[in-house]
């Protein structure tokens, strides 16, 4: 007799992507566990095996969002070439991640609306911004090492690199019909690049 399948992934993504649209149409204050189940054509007990609470939900899609971009960022870190041109590169990634991710934009509206009031997403959001920090401070050292970069601080460089991608999104979300996302992010992520790089060498 072959082993029974692990449907333990399929089962945690269908209700995931259950919740989604529960969220998105009746946001997170409004929805009930009872409508995820309802929506996801699982049992009550099913959905409880999995996630114990509308906040263990919250927290598994932020995970699922924010591992796709750190994955990505940890690929070009351990990659070969400049490091200039792998931070556009992720910047270019990261901008397709938010594509796939304003297809559910209203959830993306409701992370920003109730970060500071629910803890259980300001907690999220925290958690992947001091991983990103992690991975991109040493990634900017290591352009800083090479001579690519000025030897300017680090940290400073990385923060401000995470200001544009998260300040660009949220100028979008203010006013699409102003901010072109991709064009904007991109521009202003080579500026700082462009004051980061190290100057030619004097050779007169």
């Amino acid at each position: 007799m072959s082993p029974r399948p692990d449907v333990s992934e399929e089962r945690k993504n269908q209700i995931l992507e259950a919740a989604i649209k529960v969220f998105s149409r009746q946001g997170f204050h409004e929805a009930r566990m009872d409508d995820i189940v309802q929506e996801s054509g699982l049992s009550k007990g099913a959905l409880y095996w999995y996630f114990k609470s509308k906040d263990e939900i919250i927290t598994a899609i932020l995970s699922n969002l924010f591992d796709r971009e750190l994955d990505t960022l940890k690929n070009l870190q351990d990659a070969q070439g400049p490091a200039r041109e792998r931070m556009i590169e992720f910047t270019r990634l990261a901008i397709a991640d938010m594509k796939v991710l304003l297809q559910i934009r209203p959830i993306v509206y409701e992370f920003y609306a109730i970060a500071f009031r629910q803890r259980v997403v300001r907690d999220a959001l925290k958690n992947y911004f001091r991983r990103y920090m992690q991975m991109v401070v040493p990634f900017i050292q290591q352009g800083i090492d090479r001579g690519e970069f000025r030897p300017v601080d680090a940290v400073e460089a990385a923060l401000a690199a995470g200001a544009i991608i998260e300040g660009t999104l949220l100028l979008w979300v203010y006013d699409p019909e102003t901010v072109n996302m991709e064009k904007h992010m991109i521009t202003s992520m080579e500026l700082l690049l462009d004051g980061l790089g190290a100057p030619e060498p004097d050779h007169s």
